[in-house]
């Protein structure tokens, strides 16, 4: 799943797993005991788990695709006021006049520091709670915490100095930073990159373990060959793997949920809600537990792939046009894509990425019909369609329950979705006492299937 949040932060796809293997030989160097090792595994594969809570947030300040806007960020010293300055004017409201946008900078820079503070705290949070959700050791959790605090001070969003800040975020922060400079340049860029910023950003002791290993070309070779989860298995701690039984399958899927939905303001409850919603009706239509587990795995993970789509064009309060409504149908793709990379999701991927698909054939990207569609696909679209219906959107206000419905069944009459499935959801609405006329009202008890 680490794909998902390389994808959210605009890398390319494998930098986490780069990263990890560059934060771990560094680990080594420094003897980092076993239980250290394993907590700064996870911390460097998953870094960017509070990534996505400020997407939408950049992307409205800058007018600009907030992936782009984060790729480039880690490529400048944003404790330089004039890297900043130089990053603002070529990235904010572009398509504006220099005029304008010189303006907007200005307006910006009076306030920078208040901002990125805030931004960076509510990733740092986020992260670190996804971590706690998950069980990983709390090292790990700590570590995403402060991975942007730097050694002299100047990093956010505590201002944390030295000893102060955990050695497994100082790890985290060096070790990230020479990932995608030698990424987006050459490892001479990246080591020259670690030396001008030894002392500022990063603890001198790290860099000088990175230093250890500068000229082992066997290492570097394969890193810059890795993009595969393969590449791991030397680095993480034989004596201290953690294994997912099926409930913790169950929380990894709620937590990338709450990733996936932190994207927008406007799918704050999104996957979760479609989760319940598609489970209770798979339960009406008498599925086994393991197709309603299945389904529900699906409906929490179907909009990973919106991951990789800028939040400028889901947030856009007005009709997309055709270049952002290709981008917005390349989610799918992207979802399956994600999914079919964890073997233990692999089963249901496809389900998961049908979700736009249409028994008349007109829903995308597979453009699959009738019978190519199985009950758990219907299900799943049918769910989707209904939570979206009543959820408020840049473009809209959300719509009560009857209004929800009746949109369901004139869908049915086009022959778009399946009749079964509408049915059954609206036989659990009918048979369900205390079920309120918005659909926004599911509250976190929604998500657990009894």
């Amino acid at each position: 799943m680490s794909y998902a949040l390389d994808l959210t932060e605009g890398q390319s796809l494998g930098h986490s797993v780069r990263t990890t293997m560059i934060g771990m030989r560094i680990g080594t160097h420094l003897g980092l005991s076993d239980e250290q090792r394993s907590a700064l595994f996870y911390a460097l594969l998953l870094k960017d788990l509070g990534c996505s809570s400020n997407s939408s947030r950049l992307a409205n300040l800058f007018g600009a695709d907030d992936r782009s806007l984060k790729k480039a960020h880690k490529l400048i010293d944003w404790t330089d006021n004039r890297d900043i300055t130089r990053y603002a004017m070529q990235f904010l409201r572009p398509g504006q006049s220099r005029l304008a946008r010189a303006v907007h900078a200005m307006s910006l820079g009076r306030k920078a520091r208040a901002l990125s503070a805030e931004m960076i705290a509510l990733r740092a949070e986020r992260g670190a709670q996804i971590a706690r959700m998950l069980a990983l050791p709390r090292g790990t959790s700590e570590a995403i915490a402060a991975i942007d605090e730097h050694w002299d001070g100047n990093g956010l969003p505590h201002g944390l100095r030295g000893s102060g800040i955990p050695m497994l975020a100082r790890i985290v922060c060096l070790a990230q930073t020479v990932e995608v400079f030698a990424d987006a340049f050459d490892l001479a860029t990246a080591y020259d990159v670690a030396h001008q910023r030894r002392g500022r950003w990063f603890d001198p002791v790290l860099v000088d373990c990175l230093d250890a290993f500068r000229f082992d070309t066997v290492f570097w070779g394969r890193l810059r060959e890795s993009d595969s989860l393969d590449a791991l298995h030397d680095v993480e701690p034989p004596e201290k793997i953690l294994y997912a039984d099926e409930l913790r399958l169950d929380t990894v899927a709620e937590a990338f949920a709450k990733v996936i939905d932190a994207k927008s303001p406007y799918t704050a409850r999104h996957s979760q809600n479609v989760a319940f919603l598609a489970s209770r009706t798979a339960k009406e239509l008498g599925m086994t537990r393991r197709e309603i587990r299945a389904i529900r795995r699906a409906a929490l993970l179907h909009d990973v792939g919106k991951l990789a789509v800028s939040s400028s064009i889901l947030d856009k309060p007005s009709s997309l046009d055709a270049r952002e409504a290709a981008e917005m149908r390349t989610h799918t793709r992207w979802t399956m894509d994600i999914l079919s990379r964890v073997s233990r999701f692999q089963r249901f991927a496809a389900l998961a990425a049908s979700h736009h698909e249409r028994i008349d054939g007109s829903g995308y990207h597979l453009g699959l019909r009738g019978s190519e569609l199985s009950l758990s696909a219907r299900v799943l679209a049918v769910a989707d369609v209904c939570e979206a219906l009543s959820s408020d959107r840049p473009y809209r206000k959300g719509m009560a329950l009857d209004g929800v419905l009746a949109r369901l069944d004139e869908q049915v009459a086009a022959g778009q979705l399946c009749p079964v499935a509408t049915e059954a959801l609206a036989s659990w609405f009918a048979g369900s006492s205390g079920v309120s006329g918005e659909l926004s009202a599911l509250d976190d008890s929604t998500s657990m299937v009894a």
